[in-house]
């Protein structure tokens, strides 16, 4: 049986996977963000997580890391946000 090639990148797949792992975004959240099916994503969850341990409960409420991974969902957001400022302001221009 010939291996299937995927039309995801490598480091496309891993960064979906960390964003799901490392930054505690939901699986349905990232894969409707991203355009793909949250089945894919867990498949590539399972070909890539492997080895890594979950994090205990302890870890998880660590305020420090809460407090990152706030500060990291910030920049995202603020990343996003001026983006489609740039792109409305562009469009109304071309409608203008």
């Amino acid at each position: 049986m010939a291996a299937r090639r995927s039309r995801f990148s490598e480091d496309f797949q891993k960064d979906a996977v960390h964003q799901v792992v490392e930054r505690g975004y939901s699986v349905a959240e990232v894969a409707q963000r991203l355009g793909i099916s949250p089945k894919t994503l867990y498949g590539w969850k399972a070909k890539y997580a492997k080895g890594r341990k979950p994090l205990s409960k302890a870890e998880n409420k660590d305020p420090d890391r809460e407090i990152a991974r706030h500060k990291a969902e910030l920049k995202r957001v603020t990343e996003e946000r001026d983006i489609l400022k740039k792109a409305a302001a562009y469009f109304a221009k071309e409608s203008g």
